[in-house]
């Protein structure tokens, strides 16, 4: 790391913890919500997998629309990573409370449950998408370095997913001498979790003025990205207000008309039906906005294709916090040499093989 600290900005490294600390807590959460839900609050599979997971995860890769917008607009990237660091850290105690009434008061429990889960969709939205775009901020433009600067900063967010359902797995799935799961236990991974999540968040508020400098020693994130943007916009004679508005006005409302055909004609649930059509509603007004010029145009296509593709990825890789933790658990063989694996921690074993 001393070598490469050498060809890099110390605040790629600022970056690359701070991330880990997220992805930490983040996978250490999703590698217990499904068993939490179906061994913690006594819910179906089908519950765990479909209402639970699901919704959960659709929502928190919908949410950094959000958070971008309010980083450009409104916040800039460090204040939407700081309180977005926070905001999951507090999820996180939520989920910690809500496995504490597990045994006393599972409706209250299972309340508690979904206020966290909104909680740390917030969260995610603001964090997850500005720390990425901080990291090529750090270099000139067309460094040779970038490349490089994010195989590291991907080295971070593979370390915290395997690190992270090892010990949040280890400290909240437990059973009993019946072999029974201890329902309380689910509590101190949550807890290990919202610890994580605090301490990335601080390390990140602590080194952020030191090193998070561009290539010209200016501070990163700290100024909303709209009003350079404005500027550039103005002086080359691009998109005005309205027009803007226009366009929202519009796709906003293709969008709520999806929003109606998701839900009661193809019998979509609530939350699918809202990420479908703001899926479509935002892509539509990106494609529309007359700001681009026809080469930017051009990349948004490529962006939207290969994301179409990648779609089948995910569709796979987000089957092991659900239905492929609850195969290991079930009919997985997961014994060792001194102990037993717990059915969370296998979902580790692809964070360290990336590794």
């Amino acid at each position: 790391m001393q070598a490469a600290s050498a060809k890099h900005p110390k605040g790629l490294f600022v970056l690359f913890f701070a991330e880990m600390w997220e992805r930490f807590s983040y996978y250490g959460m999703r590698a217990m919500l499904v068993l939490y839900v179906t061994s913690g609050l006594m819910r179906t599979d089908r519950y765990a997998n479909d209402d639970v997971y699901g919704s959960f995860t659709g929502l928190i890769w919908l949410s950094p629309l959000l958070g971008g917008y309010f980083a450009d607009r409104l916040w800039g990237n460090r204040r939407s990573i700081i309180r977005g660091g926070f905001l999951m850290a507090l999820g996180q105690v939520l989920m910690f409370v809500s496995a504490s009434y597990t045994v006393t008061d599972k409706p209250l429990a299972h309340t508690i449950m979904w206020v966290a889960l909104s909680v740390l969709i917030l969260g995610m939205g603001f964090f997850k998408p500005n720390i990425s775009s901080l990291v090529g901020q750090l270099y000139p433009k067309g460094d040779k370095r970038l490349d490089s600067s994010y195989t590291i900063f991907y080295m971070g967010i593979n370390l915290g997913s395997f690190i992270g359902p090892l010990i949040c797995g280890g400290l909240g799935e437990q059973y009993d001498a019946a072999g029974q799961p201890v329902q309380e236990a689910f509590k101190w991974g949550f807890l290990s979790a919202g610890i994580a999540m605090a301490l990335g968040t601080l390390v990140f508020i602590w080194l952020k003025d030191k090193y998070l400098v561009g290539p010209d020693g200016s501070e990163l994130g700290v100024v909303p990205n709209q009003v350079t943007e404005r500027n550039n916009n103005i002086a080359e004679g691009r998109e005005t207000t309205a027009s803007s508005m226009k366009g929202v006005a519009i796709w906003g409302t293709i969008a709520a008309v999806l929003l109606l055909v998701f839900r009661f004609v193809l019998d979509s649930d609530w939350i699918g039906a809202f990420i479908f059509s703001v899926a479509i509603g935002v892509s539509g007004l990106i494609i529309a906005d007359k700001s681009l010029t026809t080469g930017e145009r051009g990349r948004v296509m490529v962006i939207f294709l290969a994301a179409f593709f990648v779609i089948f990825f995910w569709a796979a890789f987000e089957q092991a916090g659900s239905s492929l933790t609850l195969f290991a658990r079930d009919n997985v063989d997961r014994a060792y040499t001194i102990d037993t694996l717990l059915g969370n921690m296998v979902m580790g074993l692809l964070g360290m093989a990336l590794v």
